[in-house]
């Protein structure tokens, strides 16, 4: 053999002897490695399926919780629906049943929105010898003439008439008014004096309070019957 043929078959003695002395773990170990790695994206897919099966048991969840909810508001939209049918229906006796009230009311109802109402009073008549009192009782008194006017506005007034008749001649002719009402939410316009020793004191009353009221003293007389 010649050097180069030498030195080749040398090498390969070298490298077989540097492959016989690697370790038999070493192996063993790459082996280990890759078996976990496939275990371990196993179990990664197996998360993967788990998240997407709560996923999908929530989304059922979540579906029927609407559902509950939709059919609760809408037994509740049935059971107003009913509420205001019943409550059309006894409105519609109640207006049957009593036709005068609805005739009496109807006309009232169909005036101004606002009504109005004037009270005076006298300031020399007042009974105080102080001028400034008597000034302010006048006013008072002004006012409560206009709270007055503006009861009969809403409620009317009650008239009650006696006559007396003795050998065909009238021997008595006597007249009694009454009037009784709440009034609240009335506006006060205007106090002012007119010529030297009168007041004269101005209300005024929202159409909506008015209507309230006269649905409030209607109740009032049903409650009493």
């Amino acid at each position: 053999m010649n050097t180069m043929s030498k030195v080749l078959v040398v090498s390969v003695a070298v490298l077989a002897a540097a492959c016989s002395t690697v370790p038999t773990s070493v192996f063993t170990e790459a082996a280990s490695a890759r078996a976990e790695t496939k275990q371990a994206q196993a179990e990664s897919k197996q998360a993967m399926a788990d998240v997407k099966s709560m996923e999908a048991k929530m989304a059922e969840m979540k579906a029927a919780e609407v559902k509950a909810i939709e059919a609760k508001n809408a037994e509740l939209k049935a059971a107003e629906a009913k509420i205001a049918e019943a409550k059309a229906e006894a409105k519609a006796a109640e207006t049957k049943h009593s036709p005068d009230s609805t005739s009496m009311i109807t006309p009232m109802m169909e005036r101004q929105q606002t009504v109005r109402a004037t009270g005076y009073a006298v300031i020399s008549t007042q009974n105080h010898r102080n001028p400034a009192q008597q000034r302010l009782m006048a006013i008072r008194a002004s006012k409560l003439d206009a709270y007055r006017a503006l009861t009969e506005q809403v409620y009317g007034q009650q008239l009650d008439a006696q006559t007396t008749v003795a050998e065909m001649m009238v021997t008595s002719d006597t007249f009694r008014t009454r009037v009784q009402g709440i009034i609240y939410g009335a506006v006060l316009e205007s106090i002012t004096p007119v010529g030297d020793d009168t007041y004269e004191t101005t209300l005024s009353l929202d159409g909506r309070v008015v209507n309230d009221l006269r649905v409030l003293y209607l109740a009032q007389l049903a409650a009493r019957r």
